[in-house]
This record gives C-alpha cells, sequence and structure tokens, in this order.
C-alpha cells in the first residue's frame, strides 16, 4: 500500500500523534510505502519517524495564525481562512489530481481536511486522525464571521466525508462528525535514560530534572531572570539561549525530547494532546499555565487529572521563574501508573483495513 500522509504545521503535536501511528503501521507491515506532506521541516520529521518516506515541503491544511504559543491572532487567521476557501471546488479537484498523479491508493490526514475532500473526489479511501478538528476550532473562534458558514460546512463536509475519523483519548466530543470512533491514547513513548543524561549535562545526580517545552510554537519567557534555585535544572528549548546556570538546552542533552521526558522529573508545558499524552505514559507530573480560550484544554486538562498528575500555574509564574514551590507541590501529589498508550496500535490495523 502506498500511503499518502498529511500532516498539520500547527506546532509539534499533530506529528506525536501521526509519528506514533506510523511507527506501529510500520511494524505490522514494513512494505507500506509513505509519502509525507507537511510544511514542518524534514529534520523534524526525521526525529519521530525510523521508516523511509518521501518528503513532500508543502501545507495541506489552513491553520490558525498564533502570536505565540497560547495566544490566537484572530483577525489574522480569518485572513488566512478566507483566502485557503476561495474557490474551494478549484482547490479539492487540484488535490485529488495530485493524489492520482503520485499514485496513493489511501489517504491519513492528521488532521487537514483538503486531504479528506481530494480523496473522496478521487474515490481514495481516507481516513483522519487527531484529537481535535479545525472545524471544531474554527466554529470557536470564527464561527461568528461574516462568511463562516460557507467555509464551516467546507470543513464539517470534508471530515464527514472521510471513512472513518478517529478521535485518540483525550478527544474533544466531535458530536457532527457520524464518522468519529474513539481509540485509546497515542503517544511515543520514551526511554528513561537518566543515568546517561545526568552525566551529558555534568549536573549532580540529585538534582531535580524539569524539561521545559510549549510543543513547537515560538514562546519564550525572560528566563535569564529566574532565579537558580539549589537542586533543580530546568532544560529548556535551544532557541531560548538562556545562558543562566541553571538551565541547559535540549541541545545539551543530545537525546530526541520523548527520551528527555521520560528521564525528567516533571514537565512544564501548556495544554497540548502530545505533551500531556507522552508525559502521562511515561508516568511524569506535568505543571502548566493555563490556555483559557483554547477550546480543546478542558478535556486534556480533566484527562490528565484523572489519569495522571497536573497542577495549573498562572502565566506570571512562569515567566517570572517563580516555579520551586508549585513544583514541590506537584511532586507530593500520589503517583498512579503510566497510562497505556495503545491506541497507535488500534489507529494502524484501521488504517490497513482501508484497503
Amino acid at each position: 500500500m502506498k500511503l499518502y500522509v498529511a500532516i498539520s504545521h500547527h506546532g509539534l503535536g499533530h506529528l506525536a500523534q501521526t509519528a506514533s501511528v506510523l511507527g506501529a503501521l510500520h511494524a505490522l507491515e514494513p512494505e507500506v510505502g509513505l509519502v509525507v506532506r507537511t510544511a514542518l521541516p524534514r529534520a523534524s520529521l526525521a526525529l519521530r519517524l525510523a521508516m523511509p518516506f518521501e518528503y513532500i515541503a508543502a501545507a495541506s491544511d489552513c491553520n490558525l495564525v498564533m502570536q505565540d504559543a497560547i495566544r490566537v491572532d484572530v483577525p489574522a487567521s480569518l485572513a488566512a481562512y478566507r483566502a485557503f476557501h476561495h474557490d474551494w471546488p478549484r482547490q479539492v479537484e487540484a488535490e485529488a489530481r495530485r493524489l492520482d498523479d503520485l499514485g496513493v491508493e489511501a489517504v491519513f490526514s492528521n488532521v487537514g481536511y483538503l486531504p479528506l475532500a481530494a480523496a473522496r473526489l478521487a474515490g481514495i479511501p481516507c481516513a483522519a486522525l487527531c484529537s481535535l478538528n479545525w472545524a471544531d476550532i474554527f466554529r470557536h473562534y470564527l464561527g461568528d464571521a461574516p462568511g463562516a458558514g460557507v467555509m464551516l460546512d467546507q470543513m464539517v463536509g470534508a471530515y464527514a466525508g472521510a471513512d472513518l475519523f478517529m478521535r485518540p483519548e483525550p478527544a474533544m466530543p466531535m458530536a457532527d462528525l457520524g464518522n468519529a470512533v474513539a481509540i485509546p491514547p497515542v503517544a511515543q513513548i520514551g526511554r528513561n535514560r537518566r543515568d546517561e543524561l545526568v552525566d551529558r549535562l555534568g549536573i549532580d545526580p540529585a538534582s531535580r530534572l524539569v524539561l521545559v517545552g510549549m510543543g513547537g510554537i515560538p514562546y519564550r519567557p525572560p528566563v535569564e531572570a529566574w532565579p537558580c534555585r539549589a537542586g533543580l535544572v530546568f532544560l529548556v528549548p535551544d532557541d531560548w539561549r538562556a545562558g543562566h546556570p541553571c538551565t541547559r538546552t535540549l541541545r545539551d542533552t543530545g537525546m530526541v525530547f520523548r527520551d528527555v521526558l521520560a528521564s525528567s522529573d516533571a514537565l512544564v508545558t501548556k495544554p497540548g494532546y502530545g505533551s500531556y499524552a507522552e508525559a502521562a505514559a511515561a508516568g511524569v507530573p506535568v505543571l502548566a499555565i493555563p490556555r483559557p480560550d483554547w477550546p480543546e484544554a478542558p478535556y486534556l486538562n480533566a484527562w490528565l487529572r484523572q489519569y495522571g498528575r497536573l497542577l495549573e500555574i498562572g502565566e506570571e509564574r512562569l515567566l517570572g521563574g517563580d516555579l520551586a514551590a508549585p513544583l514541590a507541590a506537584l511532586w507530593e501529589q500520589p503517583a498512579p501508573p503510566p497510562v497505556a498508550a495503545v491506541g497507535m496500535d488500534v489507529a494502524a490495523r484501521r488504517l490497513l483495513a482501508l484497503r
């Protein structure tokens, strides 16, 4: 089977979900050919995909325009969607021709709707997988805008026309999609390499390692002004270039993100599926800043409170680096067993069944 895989470039969570499924698919049938289309850099894909793939460096969907990792630029997003939906039938026809030219036998999207509409037009089996869909997100932020109804109908029609839409727990309800099916959580589970990590960083083995990550969307607090607490080491994104005595960068670790996460004592992040699912699967507690207007956040937070460890703090506390007390409170929470993330196996079998 030759599978066309469309991955949203709205952060890295869509890649994290998709990569876990493709890994399970490759384990079941190594001969499946992959054509991966995304605006994410090939280097980002290479960190998650261990199998060969053909790479098309192009966006296949329209994403919200973000001011930073937690704030949406609503006017710019509306302009982007209007441009994307201009002459929608022509776009769908062009994408359908592209699928035919590539000779793909099935389409797998996370979670762009144009490839799904095109696959339906071309008579190619197609499936979506995500904890959200852009129709629900669009409705939340832009549903009242002039002309939004037409665009929303096109989105919902594309999603509803897929053979199935897999909703990995925790997911938004998606009540208007009759083809939606719930599956268990999906996650790429990292290896705990704590001893190796401590050695590479040259730190006291008794130190608490706190990983900071915002899901691949730019966000940078004034980390240079953070207080330095004995016994706390923060592992921060490379582009923060903190130069702070109590920080190290991910590049310093020489490890992939999921292994660093599995080797850490806590994760500081925003609500996001990939971070939450991988932390819960690794048994790592999460300190999160709020994302009050993001419609997926209540479902993610409720799930992590039930199955993992979560403590929310105000953004101002993160900006000031006042994290010692909330981290101590987080570590006092009883540790539940790691979440069994087996949804990728379920999803892989469902993809093979599309043939």
